[in-house]
């Protein structure tokens, strides 16, 4: 099997978050999906925590947004 006879992989957007920490986190998803994901936590019930995906370990990352001091879109 050649390598064009598989899946296209979609090539994902990351975003870079910044924290109050100074910690800095690589995200899976557009800029504006992760401020839509962030904002959204903001304005739900007291301590929600915005849910996203690490883009280096595809493992769960959860963000206090009141805690998110900028956001940027991070290159391949």
């Amino acid at each position: 099997m050649s390598s064009s006879e598989g899946p296209v992989q979609p090539t994902a957007s990351t975003t870079e978050i910044a924290v109050a920490t100074g910690e800095r986190y690589r995200v899976e998803g557009s800029l504006k999906v992760v401020e839509r994901i962030i904002v959204d936590a903001a304005r739900g019930s007291i301590m929600q925590l915005a849910w996203l995906v690490e883009a280096e370990t595809g493992e769960d990352l959860a963000v206090n947004s009141d805690h998110v001091v900028t956001l940027r879109a991070a290159s391949s």
